[in-house]
């Protein structure tokens, strides 16, 4: 499997990018659909409402997210849309968080990983 790459929505796109995939269930803030260059926007692979109201964004919570989320991951669908997008060749995956360490797309990618 291709490996993925990690990218904020607000840095810009990049040759190596290949395809972008916002996995956030809503659209970051202040970031236009011309600026953002996606090419797939997975909404259904981001963490359910609940969980992500939950985590707020706080480390502290981090360990435990990451344990709810990859349970949802599990039993989520569209994983199998997000890796048919994955085999097609280099994908970022485009997140709207400010702190690159703990969010969603870590979680997901740590699930990619064969």
């Amino acid at each position: 499997m291709t490996k993925v790459r990690l990218k904020r929505a607000y840095e810009p796109a990049g040759s190596g990018d290949g395809q972008r995939v916002l996995v956030d269930r809503l659209w970051p803030r202040g970031v236009s659909k011309d600026e953002a260059k996606i090419d797939a926007w997975l909404k259904d692979v981001a963490p359910s409402t609940a969980l992500r109201k939950w985590f707020g964004h706080k480390p502290a919570r981090w360990s435990e997210f990451r344990r709810r989320y990859g349970e949802e991951l599990k039993a989520n669908p569209a994983m199998d849309s997000l890796r048919q997008i994955i085999a097609k060749g280099p994908t970022t995956l485009i997140y709207g968080a400010k702190d690159t360490q703990h969010n969603q797309a870590v979680v997901l990618a740590e699930h990619l990983q064969p």
